[in-house]
């Protein structure tokens, strides 16, 4: 099991939220707005707990429950509090019409947050290639990448306390291709798959 702490009180953090807190993990939630925080912790219940922003963060493993933009001032707001942490980024930086990347060069908002990131602290992109509504009722697979071999063994440790499969795509640099493959699914959701009930994924031929 993992000490995971939330940055964030939308939408993904209270799903992570939940299945964190169903596989055994110890949650944290820490929000600008503390008394989001703690009406987040509070419906997630399982012992989670409500940490003060800006402050060290309890977890060892830090998810970035964050719209992109405001992924990577908040890690470099926190500075070295998240010295020695795994830092997990879900983002997706999509442009305004949603059929391209914001950022629109071959970088990535994991990247990005390396750049600013503390010494010791470990980066992982994950979960931005599923829908919210999948991870709530699924069984996705997770793609991950990261640098950090360690960090990438915790992040693929604690996905599988959600009963959830972790697939690393490599290095740190796959992470710009993960955002692509999360705007892939936004063009699959709008034409040819027509809905949102789907994850992309790996099957595996022996035969």
């Amino acid at each position: 099991m993992s000490g995971i702490t939330l940055i964030g009180t939308g939408n993904m953090a209270r799903t992570i939220g939940t299945l964190a807190v169903a596989g055994g993990n110890t949650v944290e939630v820490m929000g600008r707005d503390r008394s989001k925080a703690d009406d987040l912790a509070k419906a997630l219940g399982g012992g989670a707990t409500t940490g003060e922003w800006g402050a060290v963060p309890a977890g060892d493993i830090v998810i970035t429950a964050l719209l992109y933009d405001g992924v990577v001032p908040v890690v470099a707001e926190y500075a070295d509090a998240l010295a020695g942490k795994v830092i997990v980024d879900i983002s997706n930086p999509f442009n305004a019409t949603f059929d391209g990347l914001a950022h629109g060069e071959e970088t990535s908002v994991a990247r990005e947050v390396a750049k600013v990131a503390p010494a010791g602290a470990g980066v992982v992109k994950a979960f931005n290639t599923i829908f919210r509504g999948v991870l709530e009722k699924g069984r996705p697979d997770v793609f991950l990448a990261g640098d950090d071999a360690r960090a990438k063994a915790d992040v693929a440790a604690f996905i599988e306390t959600l009963g959830l499969r972790p697939l690393d795509v490599g290095g740190l640099g796959m992470a710009h291709w993960l955002e692509g493959m999360g705007l892939v699914t936004v063009g699959l959701a709008g034409n040819g798959v027509g809905h949102g009930d789907f994850a992309l994924g790996v099957d595996e031929f022996t035969g």
